[in-house]
């Protein structure tokens, strides 16, 4: 799994997950953390749909951490103000760089809240098209 599917599954996903993977990390090896959870404004980019051209809309505030464990480096960044996911998402991500033992199972995990997360998504989705007019039936 990448490192990028890895994130948005623990980001938009349950926050327990995320905190009980670290929570495993931190019980078998040493953390550190080389930068604190903080702020920061990260520009974003979208693309403009009819004429395929880029955009900066804006800034958005974030909230990100460094963590070592093994001698690996990693990084969280989360959209808002969650300095506890950010300090999580490092910790997990530096178990993921160092390749540790208790990340293997973790796909597993991951896999099955990935399959929870598209179900929300499709029963918001249906909710959403419940309320759909139709427009067909309407003499002008």
């Amino acid at each position: 799994m990448k490192r990028k599917q890895r994130t948005e599954i623990l980001i938009e996903g349950s926050h327990e997950l995320a905190k009980s993977l670290a929570n495993e990390i931190e019980q078998k090896y040493s953390v550190s953390v080389i930068q604190e959870p903080e702020h920061g404004l990260v520009m974003l980019k979208v693309r403009e749909t009819s004429r395929k051209s880029l955009f900066y809309l804006g800034e958005v505030l974030v909230t990100e951490c460094k963590a070592k464990v093994e001698g690996k480096i990693g990084m969280g960044i989360v959209k808002g103000d969650h300095p506890d996911l950010a300090y999580q998402l490092a910790v997990i991500d530096a178990a993921f760089l160092g390749n540790l033992p208790e990340t293997k199972p973790w796909a597993g995990i991951l896999e099955i809240e990935k399959y929870y997360i598209d179900q929300k998504r499709k029963a918001k989705n249906e909710e959403i098209l419940r309320t759909k007019v139709s427009f067909e039936t309407m003499d002008v």
